[in-house]
């Protein structure tokens, strides 16, 4: 699901690839929620995969971008940055968690709200900002920059990398620790 994300078109500004990838977020959410078994766990893995892409990138273009252009824009990403932190606690749990253990749905449920809460505050505070202070252009690089970024991201949650620079410094290290795991967990049959 996250591919459809990464296709041109529509998505050749970074707020509509964001605003697009919030939209399939909350699908995915709905879909763990709804299923059971294995068609539960196969939608939570790939919700975990497109959070933390997500938010990765988020940190690594967006909030950087937004501090330097908006009002106000430290308090703004600093909020942001808390609650992505947040749900990263959250999230990490979760993944550790077997999807049929009593305290997995309503965990992911709050989960879904905050998040869901998370997103709106993005697109209302930063995102709509960012969009009237950005020429289109380079909005368009910030897109590319974000497909970029999604491409070299961690798949799971790491709690404490929120900012730029750690997720420069620790991302690439964690991505290729994720992706090997993910490779070894499909290989051996189990949990991705």
């Amino acid at each position: 699901m996250a591919e459809r994300a990464h296709g041109g078109g529509a998505d050749n500004d970074v707020v509509a690839l964001l605003k697009r990838q919030h939209q399939q977020i909350k699908e995915l959410f709905h879909e763990a929620e709804t299923a059971t078994g294995d068609r539960r766990r196969e939608a939570f893995n790939r919700l975990v995969k497109l959070l933390a892409v997500h938010e990765t990138a988020e940190e690594e273009v967006v909030h950087p971008a937004a501090r330097r252009a908006l009002e106000a824009g430290d308090r703004i990403v600093d909020e942001r940055l808390r609650e992505e932190r947040e749900a990263k606690d959250v999230l990490s749990r979760l993944d550790d968690m077997d999807t049929d253990d009593p305290d997995f749905l309503p965990t992911l449920q709050a989960l879904r709200d905050d998040v869901l809460a998370h997103a709106d505050s993005e697109e209302r505070l930063e995102f709509s900002r960012l969009q009237e202070k950005t020429s289109p252009r380079s909005l368009a690089m910030m897109a590319k920059a974000v497909r970029a970024a999604e491409a070299m991201a961690p798949t799971h949650p790491h709690p404490g990398v929120e900012s730029a620079t750690k997720n420069i410094l620790l991302g690439p290290v964690a991505s290729l620790v994720d992706r090997t795991r993910d490779a070894m967990r499909r290989t051996m049959g189990g949990k991705d």
